[in-house]
Parts: structure tokens; C-alpha cells; sequence
């Protein structure tokens, strides 16, 4: 028969293994519903870029076409919107504002169904072939936003876009599969197309060239 004192030492032992293994398993168990599809939350439509002067609120209310539209937010940053008049919304963020809206027309709706994406207004201008200011959506990339000014011309690079703001050129250059949402462009920036270097745009006359110089040199020596 084992001393008393071993028995309470196997005891603690054995209770110490029990409290580790229950600890491991609760890790476990947080680690797989964090890693669960879905846990995660979605970023909303609008992105996550508070409001500013000169964005544009594009409100798609299921079923209420007179409350549907895109409502532009002034310089003091307010927007006025149909039922809710004048709202101060400078500074709030996509979900926020969306929650706001729910709620404030929660007294006008029988349903819940409001979708709201927020459009930055953005020039575009260089090599497209329809030059000028357009709404952009967050959650279009670059080429989405060129084909709204009628895509790039052939001389155009849509692949070295150029990012302005306030007449100086952003040490950045965005690609044509760059998301808004995830770039720095803001509301009032401007994304300038350039345009292919001499060289590339006449690669043709180039080859011509240097063939009938070769040519010529080749009779010479002959």
C-alpha cells in the first residue's frame, strides 16, 4: 500500500495533466473557430475609408425605388437623403453610417434590406479615351474605374497609373488590378493615365529603319 503523502502527490499529478489538457483543448477549440470560414467579419461595400467632402452615398433600398439613389456629400459634409433630410456623415465609416441608416429608417420600412456603398469622386485623365470626373466605386480595381472614362487609348499604359493629389504626383503607381478599397486613392484625387514612350509606340517604324539601314550598309560593302 503506497505512503499517504504519495497518493496526495499522484493526485495533484494527475489533476495538474487534467487542467493542462482541458487549457490545450480550449485553445484548440478558439483556434479552429477563428480559422472557420465566415468568422471572420466582411468588410462592408463601401470599404472601410470614412466619408469625406466630395464622396457620394449610393443608397439601394430593397423594394423603395423613391428612397433608391446617389447623394453626394457637400463640402461641410453633409448629405441629404430622401425621408432624412440633411445628415452630418464627414468622418463616419461605411458600416457605421449603414447601421445609422437601418436604424433612422427603421420607422418608414417594414424590412431591413439597405445596401450602402459609398463612390469616391476621382478624375481621370491622361491616355483614356473620355477624359473627366467620375464616381468610383471601393470596390472596383484600376481597370474598372479606366473603363468608366472609355478604357486607355493604344498609346496609354494602364499598368503604370499615376496617383495626383493637390497637383503633385504620390510616390505610388498603381497596377490595373488594384483594388480602390485597398489603394490610397481618395475623394478629389486623380489618376493619370501615361502614355507609352516614343520607342514602344513605334517599334514598327524602328524595325524599318534599322533593316533598310542594314540593308543599305550590306550593298555598300558589297
Amino acid at each position: 500500500m503506497l505512503p499517504r503523502n504519495h497518493v496526495s502527490c499522484r493526485k495533484h499529478m494527475f489533476e495538474g495533466r487534467g487542467a493542462r489538457a482541458a487549457a490545450s483543448g480550449l485553445l484548440m477549440l478558439a483556434a479552429l473557430l477563428c480559422a472557420a470560414p465566415g468568422a471572420a467579419a466582411q468588410p462592408p461595400p463601401g470599404g472601410t475609408e470614412p466619408l469625406r467632402p466630395g464622396d457620394v452615398i449610393r443608397l439601394r433600398i430593397w423594394q423603395e425605388p423613391t428612397l433608391t439613389g446617389e447623394f453626394p456629400v457637400d463640402e461641410s459634409g453633409m448629405a441629404t437623403l430622401p425621408k432624412l433630410g440633411a445628415m452630418q456623415v464627414a468622418d463616419v465609416s461605411p458600416d457605421v453610417l449603414q447601421a445609422r441608416l437601418v436604424e433612422a429608417y427603421a420607422q418608414y420600412l417594414q424590412h431591413r434590406s439597405i445596401q450602402v456603398t459609398l463612390l469616391r469622386r476621382v478624375q481621370i485623365l491622361g491616355a483614356v479615351r473620355n477624359p473627366g470626373l467620375y464616381p468610383v466605386d471601393p470596390t472596383m480595381t484600376v481597370s474598372d474605374a479606366l473603363a468608366l472614362a472609355g478604357g486607355t487609348t493604344p498609346q496609354g499604359r494602364p499598368d503604370r497609373v499615376q496617383l495626383i493629389r493637390g497637383g503633385k504626383r504620390m510616390d505610388v503607381v498603381l497596377s490595373a488590378d488594384t483594388r480602390i478599397a485597398g489603394s490610397p486613392v481618395h475623394s478629389g484625387d486623380q489618376l493619370y493615365v501615361p502614355e507609352r514612350s516614343w520607342l514602344s509606340r513605334n517599334t514598327g517604324v524602328v524595325a524599318a529603319a534599322v533593316s533598310g539601314t542594314i540593308t543599305l550598309l550590306v550593298a555598300v560593302i558589297r
